[in-house]
């Protein structure tokens, strides 16, 4: 089965239609192994080079796209060799479009397209084609796959599909500077003919800016582009089909360039001057005023920085970049003074921070402009002379009074206007010195000692005398001049040893002094021995000449035994003037030291101790040891003895709250009169024996023991002995007594005493007065009752 493709007379050139034809012709004769001759060809894949005679013979068919005709557009024929012209073949056709797009005649072959292909959208179809027995409808042959191409012809036009676009180029820019690059597509066949090869033009812009015919790329077409003047451009560009021939299909898109700011220019001052104002008591820092200058670039490259030029005027202000608003500040840099200059001119530089080096030699970015400030007059306090303080000296030794120095002080608004002194005590607390309110001299109100402090710093505050609100102060550092009031010393109180075998000449040790003053032309010193030091053979002293001396040996051979310490006063004098001296002593040692010279000992009680102790030694040191113990006892039995009078003493009156009085207080009520630890052992009683018995009794009163032990008699005391009994019984029959052992109070006197009763309260039954004179034989102890009971005072009532 084979095609023979043919369309109308007036659709396909006849050479098309011999060429189709040639082809049929040859592809009925030969057949390769890539042709489907039925299933098993399929199944094995084997490659031969077999020459058989083939079932199917034809080409791949051919559509023209966008056909609009009226009738079926013819597109080929199938034929097959098993077809005699008898119409027993019935031809069919499935797969892509079958039925819908192509239709085929059942008993011809011929294939006709009943619809307008679009190769844009489809560029070709597959399709089986199967030859049937027409009665029984069973395949005369294997199903074989074609296909349908549609042709391609030119109805697409180029699109921009990213369009509109937008690039940009840095002002300036050389001729041919790339600025972007356009691409449009055309859904044409690429590979036949020419109707989608592109070129690409410029239809509105071309004097700024050119396309590249062929790749889409925009350049710049001048060198001249200044942002300033325009800072973007529109063009439209256009792409053409079929290279750019007649006929041939075109699209367009706009594209944007924007130009790019580079610092090609220059700041500018829109003024060439600049007045401000200022008080002349502005504070340090204060603004003046605010100046700019423009750029007519933009962004980073307007950034600018400003100066003031070098001048006597310009060290006056100092210059300040706002960075938000790129204005300059000027502010004050140091003190103005109307006085002194009322106008000052400066002149103010602006500069670009960011230069471009490319464009150089366009100019020198820079601009100046001139600004003149005036400073306006207020009332301001006394200026001192000099402004930064005075530096004054005074001899330590000056006298009261003396004068140290003066300050000066004028009002710099007016001349001749007084001016009042004064030193502010937080300066000098203790008033050392003084000052004259109207001269300012400073004189001193204490004798001064640089020893103490080498300089003083006072403040003194100097007012305008009409208004003491306008007051200004200065520092006055004042130097105390030495004077050499103090004597040299030896630095530290010298120690020295040196062995027992010294030679003469060695030297010991080296000293050196120390002087609280401070002479300009420095310290020098002068040593040697002390008068009383004269008859010394054993030292003398070398003075080194660099204000220390050396103690050398004078002979040779040391002993312990014979003396272990020498003492040597040495004079010390200074170069004054006057010339002070102060003597110090220097303690030597004289030690035993080993062969090497090393020290071992300088003890000399030790060096004895370590020989032998003679006999005689040893029984006067246990002498001296029984001495002393005989003496530690003989304290401590006076110490015992005394403390047991003491006791016997307060423990003599064991009545119930009796207290005994050493002083003359305030009676029972005067509680810090009398010690009250003898309350608390009033019924601690001691027990003493009698002389004679030999029997313990209690600790009694002295006139009863002197009773007792005086006279010889026998004291009666079975008056007490049975009163004692009585309390005993009476405890021991006393159910609430605790069942141990317990304290009782026994108070009682006795029937009666020599003295009577000393108690005043027998006083208010009786109206008789009462001789009470014999107190007075009593003794000391009774001293204080006998003067209230004396002759000649009247007992008090209720006493």
């Amino acid at each position: 089965m084979a095609p023979c493709w043919r369309q109308g007379a007036s659709l396909l050139p006849v050479t098309l239609w011999l060429l189709q034809c040639f082809s049929w012709g040859q592809a009925e004769t030969v057949r390769t192994s890539n042709v489907l001759t039925g299933p098993g060809a399929q199944d094995q894949g084997y490659m031969s080079h077999e020459r058989v005679k083939r079932g199917w013979v034809w080409n791949q068919f051919f559509v023209v796209e966008e056909y609009t005709g009226t009738e079926p557009l013819y597109v080929g024929k199938i034929h097959s060799d098993s077809d005699n012209g008898e119409g027993m073949i019935k031809y069919t056709i499935s797969g892509e479009g079958a039925g819908t797009i192509f239709i085929i005649d059942e008993i011809t072959g011929d294939i006709h397209a009943t619809q307008k292909l679009d190769r844009e959208e489809k560029a070709h179809y597959t399709l089986r084609a199967q030859a049937r027995d027409r009665y029984s409808s069973a395949p005369l042959e294997p199903e074989s796959e074609f296909v349908i191409k549609v042709q391609d012809i030119n109805d697409s036009e180029p699109k921009f599909l990213e369009g509109p676009y937008i690039g940009s180029v840095a002002e300036l820019s050389p001729i041919g500077t790339s600025v972007m690059k356009v691409a449009a597509s055309d859904a044409d066949d690429p590979t036949y003919g020419s109707s989608a090869r592109l070129v690409y033009s410029v239809l509105d812009g071309e004097v700024f800016f050119f396309v590249d015919r062929d790749t889409g790329v925009i350049r710049t077409a001048v060198a001249d582009l200044d942002r300033e003047t325009q800072d973007r451009y529109e063009l439209v560009v256009k792409a053409t089909d079929m290279a750019g021939q007649m006929g041939g299909l075109s699209g367009s898109t706009t594209v944007t360039i924007v130009i790019t700011d580079v610092n090609d220019n220059a700041p500018s001052f829109p003024q060439k001057l600049y007045q401000f104002s200022v008080s002349e008591g502005a504070d340090l820092g204060t603004p003046i005023g605010r100046v700019i200058a423009t750029d007519a670039d933009m962004g980073d490259n307007t950034d600018m920085s400003y100066l003031i030029a070098e001048g006597e005027d310009g060290e006056l202000f100092k210059i300040t970049t706002d960075g938000e608003t790129q204005e300059a500040v000027i502010s004050v840099k140091k003190p103005l003074d109307f006085e002194n200059k009322q106008i000052h001119t400066v002149v103010v530089e602006a500069m670009n921070k960011h230069v471009d080096e490319r464009f150089v030699d366009l100019g020198t970015f820079r601009d100046k402009t001139i600004v003149k400030v005036s400073v306006s007059d207020v009332d301001e306090p006394p200026v001192f002379f000099p402004p930064l303080g005075a530096i004054m000296e005074v001899q330590e030794d000056a006298r009261l009074g003396a004068l140290v120095g003066t300050v000066t002080a004028r009002d710099p608004d007016r001349e001749n206007v007084p001016v009042r002194y004064s030193i502010d005590q937080s300066s000098d607390q203790e008033h050392i010195f003084h000052i004259d309110p109207v001269t300012g001299a400073i004189t001193l109100g204490k004798i001064l000692d640089r020893e103490t402090a080498g300089w003083h710093n006072i403040t003194v505050t100097a007012v305008e005398a009409g208004n003491p609100a306008q007051a200004s102060q200065s520092a006055v550092s004042i130097r105390i001049l030495d004077v050499n009031d103090n004597p040299p010393e030896l630095a530290t109180p010298y120690e020295a040893s040196i062995c027992e075998d010294a030679k003469p000449g060695q030297i010991i040790h080296t000293i050196s002094v120390v002087d609280k003053d401070e002479p300009q032309s420095g310290h020098r010193f002068y040593f040697t021995l002390a008068p009383e030091a004269n008859s010394n053979r054993h030292f003398t002293l070398w003075d080194v000449k660099d204000n220390t001396a050396g103690i050398r040996t004078q002979r040779s051979g040391f002993n312990r035994q014979e003396q272990n310490i020498y003492l040597l006063p040495i004079l010390v004098v200074d170069s004054g003037p006057p010339a002070l001296s102060s003597t110090g002593t220097v303690t030597i040692h004289v030690c035993g030291c080993d062969p090497d010279g090393a020290i071992q000992s300088c003890n000399a009680t030790a060096y004895v101790i370590s020989a032998a102790l003679s006999p005689g030694a040893l029984i006067a040191l246990l002498v001296c040891m029984l001495i002393l113990i005989v003496l530690v006892l003989l304290i401590l039995t006076l110490k015992r003895h005394r403390k047991g009078q003491r006791m016997s003493e307060e423990e003599e009156d064991m009545r119930d709250n009796v207290i005994k009085y050493n002083d003359e207080g305030g009676g029972e009520q005067d509680t810090q009169a009398y010690d009250m630890s003898a309350l608390r052992s009033l019924y601690d009683f001691p027990e003493v024996k009698s002389a004679d018995s030999g029997a313990e009794l209690p600790c009694l009163p002295q006139w009863i023991q002197s009773r007792v032990s005086g006279d010889g008699g026998a004291a009666d005391f079975s008056l007490f002995h049975g009163y004692i009994r009585k309390k005993v019984e009476q405890a021991d029959a006393d159910l609430s007594v605790p069942p141990y052992d317990s304290f009782q109070t026994y108070a009682f006197e006795g029937t009666s005493s020599p003295a009577l009763s000393l108690s005043s309260i027998r006083t208010l039954s009786t109206t008789s007065e009462q001789d009470f004179s014999y107190l007075s034989d009593w003794g000391p102890r009774f001293r204080q009752l006998a003067g209230y009971y004396a002759p000649g005072q009247p007992e008090e009532e209720g006493s």
